[in-house]
């Protein structure tokens, strides 16, 4: 469009808003890269600087730039990020909460997990209710909102087709979630789960590690509850919830008290004795 921004993905180190990566980042174009890119990253920022830059599954790159090039005509006059996710979040928080991927005219519009989509509105909302976040919203990467001891991921870091990345995209991602969770382990004190795609793919990122889990993977559910041996921070406490997809909350199976417990009960675990309602029982997906 004459006069409009620039189509296609935000180049590294052009001045986007929180962008972590420079032109000279290292990129991972193959699956052995990324085991290698991650495994050699030593603190959280570099993580989220090579991950923001990854190209090594080819169907996830093709469909990111392909919506930062045509754009949503609702979004047509804004750029598009276009690129996989960086987490959002201080280094050394005490939650994490790892959703599934990306939306591609949300987070792969604003360069910021959960951010511009109806997903991101409920999440950002319940996050602020419990303390977990500055701002009861999240619009834009620099529109100030502030992570509050919690750090934000995906189990898939690129927006995929239709919302389903393969198998074989997920397990080629994983490393990227392997090292975040080995440079929080530290200070973590509760995990949460959005969905049973999250669940699925925390379990092993989990045991790779170096959490002590159980043999056989747990049963997802919303509410649902596992409590891991103790580490250098205390027990952890990974956390079940259903995702807040525009299916789920259109139809009442996420209500805003049921993610707001859930979330409560993270931070109550993070901070100590619990402060918040614990989360219901589990409620199988």
């Amino acid at each position: 469009m004459a006069g409009g921004p620039e189509r296609g993905p935000a180049a590294p180190g052009t001045g986007w808003p929180g962008d972590p990566a420079t032109g000279a980042t290292p990129v991972a174009r193959t699956a052995r890269d990324v085991v290698r890119l991650a495994r050699s990253a030593g603190a959280a920022g570099e993580l989220d600087a090579r991950a923001s830059v990854c190209r090594a599954c080819p169907r996830l790159v093709a469909w990111r730039e392909e919506v930062a090039q045509l754009r949503r005509a609702a979004y047509a006059e804004q750029p598009y990020w276009g690129r996989p996710m960086p987490s959002f979040g201080p280094a050394d928080a005490r939650v994490l909460v790892v959703g599934l991927a990306p939306a591609a005219h949300g987070g792969n519009r604003t360069g910021r997990i959960f951010t511009g989509d109806r997903s991101g509105d409920w999440l950002f909302e319940a996050l602020h209710r419990v303390g977990l976040a500055a701002q009861p919203t999240s619009t834009a990467a620099g529109d100030g909102q502030r992570m509050l001891d919690t750090r934000i991921t995906a189990a898939v870091r690129c927006a995929p087709p239709a919302n389903k990345p393969t198998p074989a995209e997920r397990d080629t991602c994983r490393p990227w979630l392997v090292r975040e969770l080995e440079l929080l382990r530290p200070r973590l004190r509760s995990v949460v789960a959005l969905g049973g795609f999250a669940w699925q793919a925390l379990w092993p990122a989990l045991a790779t590690a170096g959490f002590e889990v159980p043999s056989r993977r747990p049963v997802f559910g919303h509410g649902a509850r596992v409590e891991l041996p103790a580490g250098a921070s205390g027990p952890l406490l990974v956390l079940g919830c259903f995702h807040p997809s525009q299916q789920n909350t259109f139809t009442g199976r996420v209500t805003a008290t049921m993610l707001e417990d859930v979330l409560g009960a993270a931070a109550g675990h993070a901070a100590g004795p619990a402060r918040h309602p614990s989360a219901e029982a589990p409620r199988r997906e």
